[in-house]
């Protein structure tokens, strides 16, 4: 089990922006935008009500927060510790009941060995580990039989790479710049065999739009720049 599989680098950006996490009108404004369509996606196809959720790389929290308000029992794990405590704060500033724990997947499978939860969310958090398919089968291992499983990424071509890069960090300043490591971006076929590879069988592939002008986005067919996949475990 690699217990390091983690870009320090990647940790460190997100440890400085940590403060910043629950500025809806800052740097990660557009998370907050799209955690509502995040949100009903995965509430629709699991419902959350008493579920036992694990949010992997939770950052500060917004979607674990959201998940909590419709009755699920989350846990939330991230790497940077200046982001957990972003997270612990906000959650007792609003009375949550989210636990949130500064820790790899893989150390906390290391100190949870018997840990099942019936639904695990790892949203934009895939594209900054050196190994994604190992974070995909420590997910895997943490999952109940017949539980529901969340990804979501970003696509690697060339429309990505102008989407996601250039014009969310460059030209829109929608994101810092840095964000994003356009050699990390996976491919749909990628992420789907890794998934296959971890036991875990793919049920469904969104994308994820953004029109610049309104500034509105919305799930559909799409998946050139980001997209999102749920995933089940079965007993075959």
């Amino acid at each position: 089990m690699n217990i390091k599989n983690l870009d320090h680098d990647e940790v460190n950006k997100f440890d400085e922006l940590a403060a910043k996490w629950w500025d809806k009108d800052g740097e990660f404004r557009p998370l907050h935008q799209i955690n509502p369509l995040r949100v009903d996606f995965i509430e629709e196809r699991s419902s959350m009500k008493d579920k036992k959720v694990l949010d992997v790389g939770c950052g500060g929290g917004i979607l674990a927060e959201a998940l909590s308000k419709l009755g699920a029992n989350v846990t939330g794990i991230d790497a940077s510790e200046n982001t957990i405590g972003v997270a612990k704060s906000h959650s007792r500033s609003i009375g949550s009941d989210v636990i949130y724990i500064q820790n790899t997947i893989e150390e906390f499978i290391s100190s949870h060995p018997n840990e099942k939860f019936d639904v695990i969310t790892c949203l934009e958090m895939l594209e900054h580990v050196p190994s994604p398919n190992e974070i995909i089968k420590s997910c895997s291992n943490l999952l109940k039989d017949d539980g529901n499983i969340f990804f979501s990424t970003i696509n690697r071509n060339p429309r990505s790479y102008l989407f996601a890069v250039i014009g969310a960090e460059y030209i829109l300043n929608l994101l810092p710049k840095g964000t994003h490591d356009y050699e990390k971006f996976i491919k749909p076929s990628e992420l789907a065999k890794w998934i296959r590879e971890a036991g875990l069988n793919s049920k469904e592939t969104i994308g994820l739009s953004y029109n610049p002008i309104t500034g509105n986005y919305w799930l559909g067919k799409d998946i050139q720049v980001n997209y999102m996949v749920h995933a089940k475990k079965e007993n075959i």
